[in-house]
């Protein structure tokens, strides 16, 4: 079991007065970050959207700093009960936080777009879409997965050409799992390594456009 989200961590654009009737959008920080870090793209999304940034629960070893949504060292690194375990904490927190929102979309970075991914792949109802930033998809498969491919969410998919961090395999088996499951766009950027650059971001708005306009 994966502990609990602080609710005390969470970071909202919006007073709770400000929230109804308007789509959701999460933040997953990446491995060793915190609920800032993304919470400072909102100013450059649409205004349309409630953005709420949380923290991951798990401490990484020292001396890394921050936070991390499971393990990726020793033997049981990215395992996929670690993912599940992950992403069914933070379902916990979405039923608690917002469970009467009607419009949800998430958006993960690294660490946090697996976590992001396996959360829309558990709930597939449940997500208006996914954006993942320089993630993958966790290759054990779920019983929701037929669910999943046959509502086919939007997903945009942005990673850099450069990117060393995530492993190749895991990049290889997403490029094949996501055409086969969600309604997928996105793009390689050259030159860009495990980060997100002005150019992905322009892109990663359009996206959030569209699916306003497609609601």
């Amino acid at each position: 079991m994966s502990p609990a989200l602080d609710p005390d961590a969470v970071l909202w654009s919006a007073p709770p007065a400000d929230r109804a009737g308007r789509p959701l959008l999460v933040l997953l920080h990446g491995y060793g970050s915190e609920e800032r870090d993304l919470f400072g793209l909102a100013p450059h999304l649409p205004a349309d959207y409630v953005v709420a940034a949380v923290r991951a629960p798990l401490s990484p070893p020292f001396p890394t700093p921050g936070w991390s949504w499971f393990p990726i060292e020793g033997l049981r690194g990215r395992d996929p009960e670690g993912t599940t375990a992950a992403a069914e904490g933070f379902l916990a927190w979405l039923d608690d936080a917002a469970g009467g929102a009607e419009s949800v979309g998430l958006l993960g970075f690294s660490q946090g777009a697996v976590v992001a991914l396996q959360a829309m792949r558990l709930r597939p109802q449940r997500f208006a879409f996914a954006v993942n930033l320089a993630g993958y998809v966790d290759a054990a498969p779920l019983p929701t997965d037929a669910e999943l491919a046959e509502r086919r969410p939007p997903v945009f998919w942005g990673r850099g050409a450069r990117d060393e961090v995530i492993p190749a395999d895991r990049v290889a088996h997403t490029v094949q799992w996501l055409p086969e499951h969600v309604d997928l766009s996105g793009r390689v950027y050259a030159g860009l390594t495990h980060s997100v650059s002005q150019e992905e971001l322009d892109d990663v708005r359009v996206f959030l456009e569209k699916r306003l306009e497609a609601a």
